[in-house]
């Protein structure tokens, strides 16, 4: 991998991993059209831990609260984390009961194009899920809805982030604290995510054939650009959050999406 594959393979993984229009949905349509595959595990955990840190930078102060309320036996950030810790148990059961009917998902490109236009119906019913003025703030009930929103998104093509918000919106959360619960939420996700990835560096002998096709300063250069790249990302789908027009990625999704259907099955 030279520099500005990584650098590319960073901006790729930061920008679509926050906004919603689906990683996973993305990297089958790379794998499929241009034979694009992550190169090894030890990219694919930098990459992880890049966005992790996305999430951690962004919301640092909420997590820093978090930490420190816990550790003081705080009862508000106690019951926040127990919401997160709820949330993220559907996920948890969708990946390891059903992880390998997940992962066959991804060697079926029609899926991906049908979720990846589901998306865009998700995407574009966030408009009037706003216009009701949700004003709610998470709950138990909130929470679990956005975990079963979080383990559908499993499915390649269908975008966690999107997903998640919107099923919050609906659910009358707050524009504001469904991202920011479904971003710290993603942080157990993507970092078992990571962790997963683990047992195949250590068998690669801590490198192997990652070691082989990527240097030491292109990791570190594309989990940079995914890093960076998160940040503006969170940003961005925020701001968009924000200005009610969190629905324009609708239009990009069913194009892509049907595009990639008709190329599928013609």
């Amino acid at each position: 991998m030279t520099w500005y594959e990584g650098i590319l393979l960073g901006l790729l993984q930061g920008a679509t991993e926050f906004l919603p229009v689906s990683s996973s949905g993305h990297l089958v349509m790379g794998q499929t059209f241009l034979g694009v595959e992550v190169p090894g595990a030890g990219i694919e955990v930098a990459l992880h831990v890049a966005t992790l840190l996305s999430v951690l930078i962004v919301y640092r102060s909420r997590v820093w609260a978090l930490i420190t309320g816990v550790a003081l036996r705080d009862s508000k950030q106690l019951g926040y984390a127990g919401l997160l810790v709820l949330a993220s148990i559907p996920a948890a059961v969708a990946g390891i009961g059903f992880g390998d009917f997940f992962e066959s998902l991804f060697d079926r490109p029609a899926v991906t194009a049908v979720a990846l236009i589901v998306t865009g119906c998700v995407v574009w019913t966030a408009r009037r899920a706003l216009a009701r003025g949700p004003e709610m703030a998470i709950n138990a009930r909130s929470a679990l809805v956005l975990g079963v929103a979080q383990a559908a998104a499993i499915v390649p093509g269908i975008s966690r982030s999107g997903a998640t918000v919107v099923a919050g919106l609906w659910h009358g959360v707050r524009p504001a604290e469904a991202a920011a619960f479904s971003f710290l939420m993603s942080v157990p996700a993507v970092g078992g995510a990571a962790l997963l990835r683990l047992p195949d560096l250590a068998a690669a002998g801590g490198g192997g054939a990652t070691a082989m096709t990527v240097t030491l300063p292109v990791l570190l250069l594309a989990a940079a650009t995914a890093c960076a790249t998160g940040v503006a990302a969170i940003g961005l789908f925020r701001a968009m959050l924000a200005r009610q027009s969190f629905h324009v990625f609708a239009p990009y999704l069913w194009v892509v999406g049907a595009v990639f259907l008709w190329l599928t099955v013609s």
